[in-house]
């Protein structure tokens, strides 16, 4: 079966480079290209009120102008359900990669990728399937694999007991306030203390009001 392929793109020239190399592929075609995203959903506008076929894949670029591919991606994705959107961009920040997922891209690759990639993922795309840049995806394994800092890393009662030692309440008060023994409230602090990797009480409360847990004093 032919998948059928829409090319998104702001640069003419990536654009010509991508269909020479996707109609070298049997199975590929090429059905459209777009220079940005508003462009993209035009003709996906089109060819559903024409009963034309829409493409199974999308090739999308991130960095474009009037709208950029993580928006197209996302309307994409909502609106035309049928239609799967690989990103191929320059750029693989895994804050970029993580948006472009979350968008609902399938796929995310970088533009320095092997054609024989660029052709797996699109073949995986049209399947359902999500296929990841293999650089980007050891960036993604080694983010998970990294240990948590930052309030990330407290439970929810230990950004409450943050919350309490910030404001100023000593152990005692904190058990009160939360019916704990003064022992568990000490561990608490104890352990808040130590997984953001802080030495002391005034520095817990700098922390909470540089991450909006409290206001700062007025």
């Amino acid at each position: 079966m032919t998948i059928r392929v829409l090319l998104v793109d702001d640069h003419v020239v990536v654009r010509r480079g991508l269909r020479a190399f996707v109609e070298t592929e049997p199975e590929l075609a090429v059905v459209g290209e777009a220079g940005d995203g508003v462009q993209a959903l035009e003709l996906l506008r089109q060819w559903q009120t024409l009963g034309e076929p829409l493409p199974d894949v999308v090739l999308m670029d991130l960095r474009m102008p009037r709208m950029d591919g993580t928006e197209a991606t996302e309307r994409i994705t909502v609106g035309y359900p049928g239609v799967h959107v690989v990103v191929l961009t320059s750029f693989g920040e895994v804050e970029r990669v993580h948006t472009a997922l979350a968008a609902g891209a399938a796929g995310y690759l970088l533009k320095d990728a092997e054609p024989g990639e660029v052709a797996s993922a699109i073949r995986a795309a049209a399947m359902g399937e999500v296929h990841l840049d293999s650089a980007v995806a050891g960036q993604l394994v080694r983010r998970i694999s990294a240990p948590r800092i930052g309030l990330t890393a407290l439970t929810a009662r230990e950004r409450e007991i943050l919350a309490l030692v910030a404001e100023g309440h000593p152990n005692r008060k904190i058990a009160e306030r939360l019916v704990i023994s003064e022992r568990t409230a000490r561990t608490h602090v104890s352990n808040v203390l130590s997984k953001l990797q802080l030495s002391s009480r005034t520095q817990a409360a700098l922390f909470a009001i540089r991450e909006g847990l409290i206001p700062p004093p007025s």
